[in-house]
């Protein structure tokens, strides 16, 4: 948790001064990754790194940055669909080399001992997803 922080807050040093958060360019990189079809709005909070319950308001402040923008679907009016503008992809095309650039302190670590962590991460992202549902289970008995 303590080394989650520190990227966290070596991301945010970079990002913040552009205005956005840590989530915001979160949702923003999520959203470039959709493509121009954009996704509903709960896939993208399935997909953030920082779980949030308040992922309508990060995207109401990313449309008022004109950042984002919105469209309800057809089809099912309770879905909303997100799109990145391109004063969004504009912003993250500036901010992609500087974060990179302050994520370069893990280069300490040679490529084979990054991919050892990766799955480390990975399986220990996977109990802890384990724990939660039976967790779950258990309170809703």
């Amino acid at each position: 948790m303590r080394t989650a922080d520190l990227i966290r807050r070596l991301v945010g040093s970079v990002v913040e001064p552009h205005d956005i958060t840590v989530q915001q360019y979160n949702v923003l990189r999520i959203l470039r990754g959709a493509g121009e079809q954009g996704l509903p709005t709960l896939e993208i909070a399935e997909r953030m790194i920082e779980q949030t319950p308040g992922i309508t308001r990060l995207v109401d402040r990313l449309e008022e940055k004109k950042l984002v923008d919105r469209k309800r679907c057809e089809e099912d009016r309770r879905r909303v669909w997100c799109r990145i503008t391109p004063t969004g992809l504009s912003l993250l095309a500036k901010l992609d080399a500087p974060v990179h650039e302050s994520l370069e302190s893990l280069a300490t670590l040679g490529v084979r001992d990054l991919a050892q962590l990766v799955s480390h991460l990975d399986r220990a992202r996977e109990g802890v997803h384990a724990a939660l549902a039976t967790n779950h289970e258990i309170k809703g008995r």
